[in-house]
């Protein structure tokens, strides 16, 4: 495996209290192989495009997906705090709020529920469809960064 640049490892640092020391080298390899592949971002993928496409140790890096305790809350905040420092210390905070509604069924699935489909209802008909919220909070920032 290649050696991680030394500002990935800067940023990386941040979100060392969220993981375990051994899980955080997998959340690296993970995040960079996330970054540079192209296509789907599966962790096959990114393991992939890191050289472990023959590596025999696979399922740790599967599990700091579907097993590892970690907060994304706390993770999402993290990078929330580390974008107004980069994009905008300055201020003023302008953010942006979306919903989106997946449609998914099935017995596992916890937080499922039915609510309005804005795409195909109408004022004079409403449409409900089964699946999940999902809320995305934008830091939008002025054009003139770039």
């Amino acid at each position: 495996m290649r050696t991680r640049p030394k500002e990935f490892v800067t940023l990386m640092i941040n979100f060392a209290p969220l993981f375990t020391k051994r899980v955080c080298r997998h959340v690296q390899v993970l995040m960079v192989g996330a970054i540079l592949a192209p296509g789907q971002r599966t962790v096959t993928a990114a393991l992939r495009v890191m050289g472990l496409a023959h590596a025999k140790s696979f399922p740790p890096y599967h599990r700091v997906l579907n097993r590892t305790v970690w907060s994304s809350l706390a993770g999402g905040c993290l990078l929330l705090l580390l974008l107004v420092h980069v994009l905008a210390p300055a201020g003023p905070l302008v953010l942006g709020l979306d919903d989106t509604l997946e449609r998914r069924r099935g017995a596992k699935i916890r937080a499922q529920g039915i609510y309005r489909d804005p795409v195909r209802s109408s004022h004079r008909h409403v449409v409900k469809a089964s699946g999940l919220r999902w809320l995305s909070l934008m830091l939008l920032v002025p054009d003139s960064l770039g």
